[in-house]
């Protein structure tokens, strides 16, 4: 009688060869998880605001403002999303990896070298979504595949 393995098995074998569980590896599923709760809450506040009426988000650590402030949440979630599907098929990990670039840019010019002020207690959010756009980004860096050695 044969045991069945869980799903979860085939995963990580695809993912970290049949050997080795490594850092790196860890990094990667880390930075798919991170971007992929990322697009899904940002497509979430774009589309809640875009029914919502114009004008009605303020996100007060990003360059923009109004209306253009919502489009481009939406539809850079968007570009997130096919960047994260592309990336989890392996084809385009360049392109995912820009995708974080630019996540982690934009959160330390609008958290760190801007004028934004904290509300209380904000401050932690913000060095959590930095620490983790970081984690991120070194997890996301384009590598050729694993080659088990045989």
């Amino acid at each position: 009688m044969r045991l069945a393995l869980p799903a979860w098995h085939g995963l990580l074998r695809w993912l970290f060869g049949r050997r080795r569980l490594s850092v790196l590896g860890l990094l990667r599923v880390f930075s798919y998880l991170f971007h992929g709760l990322l697009v899904a809450f940002l497509l979430a506040t774009s589309g809640l605001a875009l029914s919502s009426g114009p004008g009605r988000l303020s996100l007060g650590m990003l360059p923009w403002t109004g209306d253009t402030l919502i489009f481009v949440l939406f539809f850079g979630s968007l570009f997130g999303l096919l960047a994260l599907i592309l990336a989890l098929g392996g084809k385009t990990r360049a392109l995912f990896f820009l995708w974080n670039l630019a996540v982690a840019v934009l959160l330390l010019k609008g958290y760190v070298f801007s004028w934004y002020h904290f509300a209380p207690g904000e401050s932690k959010i913000a060095g959590g979504l930095l620490a983790g756009a970081c984690l991120a980004l070194a997890g996301a860096w384009p590598r050729p595949p694993w080659r088990s050695a045989r």
